[in-house]
């Protein structure tokens, strides 16, 4: 990555800009700090492409294994949903019967 200071940047933008286009990012700095980066437009069109949250990741995987899920015949659990019994213990618990 190649480094340079505002003040160099507005001297020599457009050897900043050159050197982007080949895929060499180009640091922007002030007073030492890093304030900006110059990059290709196909490196922004990579970072500016929305993520995937997790779950679609999730139901991706789960559609890309599918075949290897069902032959190996692994069970997956029944949902379980709360019996009376249960709301009957939570009711005695906090003293609402």
């Amino acid at each position: 990555m190649c480094r340079a200071t505002i003040y160099d940047a507005r001297n020599n933008f457009s050897a900043l800009v050159k050197r982007a286009e080949n895929g060499e990012p180009v640091e922007l700095t002030r007073h030492d700090k890093p304030v900006a980066v110059i990059i290709s437009w196909k490196d922004y069109e990579e970072v500016k492409k929305p993520k995937k949250t997790f779950m679609q990741q999730i139901m991706e995987l789960r559609e890309k294994y599918k075949d290897v899920l069902d032959d190996e015949g692994i069970p997956l659990p029944p949902k379980e949903y709360p019996d009376e019994e249960y709301y009957r213990k939570v009711a005695e618990m906090w003293g609402e019967e």
